[in-house]
């Protein structure tokens, strides 16, 4: 499962593109009233939701092969920890606005205020995007995992 750990920065950066990129062709689709970028949009949303998912996989991976090789740093694993949680209530988040945005779509509904909801939703998600950020970035940055400095 060490192979699925060294996976994790190489697919992580896929769901954080495929998300921002959500909400700017949701968004742009909205005000512009251009039915190609909110059909492009849902499409962008399920690659986001697909790959977060293997990033999450991925992640949890590289945690237990953390878990193993620092067990006694606390503060270090805490803070893997928290970025795990923040990773997974973003895929969790992303999903059930992708089964509504399918749900309302199907149903016909997608129109009027309701679209604008989805902006507000697609906003909060990069807001989790980007404090799943900071905290990965802080482990890579500030304690060098996932990089030559702590070895493999």
């Amino acid at each position: 499962m060490e192979f699925l750990s060294e996976l994790h920065p190489r697919v992580v950066h896929f769901p954080i593109a495929f998300f921002i990129l959500y909400f700017i062709f949701e968004t742009s689709g909205i005000v512009l009233k251009k039915d190609f970028l909110q059909k492009g949009s849902l499409l962008i949303l399920i690659f986001g939701v697909g790959t977060a998912l293997l990033s999450v996989l991925t992640g949890n991976q590289a945690q237990a092969m953390a878990d193993l090789r620092f067990p006694e740093n606390i503060e270090f694993n805490r803070l893997i920890e928290v970025h795990r949680e923040y990773a997974t209530v973003t895929m969790w988040y992303f999903s059930l606005i992708m089964i509504l945005r399918i749900y309302v779509v199907i149903k016909k509904k997608f129109v009027g205020n309701l679209m604008y909801v989805f902006i507000l939703f697609g906003l909060i998600g990069c807001i989790l995007v980007y404090l799943t950020g900071i905290y990965g970035g802080d482990l890579v940055f500030k304690h060098g995992i996932g990089t030559q400095i702590l070895g493999k």
